[in-house]
């Protein structure tokens, strides 16, 4: 009964960090889909919105972590429970990351609004903000479903994201030699395009823990990249702080 009763307590408990887990990233979802449409509409209530629901994701997390600090101090989890434990920790951190990346994409649509326009840029930043939000949908799901054919499949389009920023950031930098006018917008256009790129990086993080879930093993061989600029890109235009 006593054995019962611990296990009964565990589940109890996984799923109580679980559905935090589950509203988490559907908040981060809603922001990454809102600082795009804010970008694409120059719609400063909303890029303020995003900023302001940051905090709730933000707590989200911190609660996230408490529980499964708790859980393992108190439980005893066994080999698969550890690995559910661990993986919704680490998929609370990269979903708070990328509720990061939203807001200061949302931090830059006012500045963007009275900048210099630069003439074809949008569509490529669309195109790479629709293809991160499809990959976190699907990480997700592969998360809730214990996919390990989808998790591989998100890890792998990681490669597209990274090549649509390559050639983002050699648009920009030819528009910077041209129209040295536009060089304030496109310092903030490529700080934008590169907290797109990070989400890719942190929602391919995610399918990798959903491999780890499902196998017990990372992957063993290096995630494919197609990110060229890192040696030509200041470190700044990494994470946030």
């Amino acid at each position: 009964m006593d054995t019962k009763h611990i296990s009964s307590a565990f589940d109890r408990d996984l799923q109580g960090a679980q559905a935090m887990l589950m509203t988490m990233a559907a908040l981060v979802e809603t922001a990454m889909l809102k600082a795009a449409e804010a970008l694409a509409t120059n719609n400063l209530e909303m890029a303020e919105t995003v900023r302001k629901n940051d905090r709730a994701i933000d707590e989200l997390e911190e609660g996230i972590k408490i529980d499964c600090a708790r859980i393992l101090a108190t439980r005893s989890p066994n080999a698969g429970d550890l690995r559910t434990v661990l993986t919704v920790m680490s998929i609370a951190s990269n979903l708070e990351r990328c509720g990061d990346y939203a807001k200061n994409i949302a931090k830059r649509t006012s500045v963007l609004a009275d900048a210099h326009p630069v003439k074809d840029v949008s569509p490529a930043l669309r195109r790479m903000q629709k293809a991160v939000v499809a990959m976190m949908g699907d990480a997700l799901d592969a998360y809730t479903r214990r996919d390990l054919e989808i998790a591989q499949e998100v890890r792998e389009r990681d490669r597209e994201v990274d090549e649509l920023y390559n050639t983002l950031f050699r648009s920009l930098l030819t528009h910077m030699m041209e129209e040295p006018q536009s060089i304030t917008a496109c310092m903030h256009l490529h700080f934008i395009a590169k907290n797109i790129e990070r989400m890719g990086d942190h929602t391919t993080s995610v399918a990798e823990q959903v491999i780890y879930l499902v196998t017990g093993e990372l992957p063993d061989e290096d995630r494919p990249k197609g990110d060229l600029t890192s040696l030509s890109s200041p470190e700044s235009f990494g994470d946030p702080a």
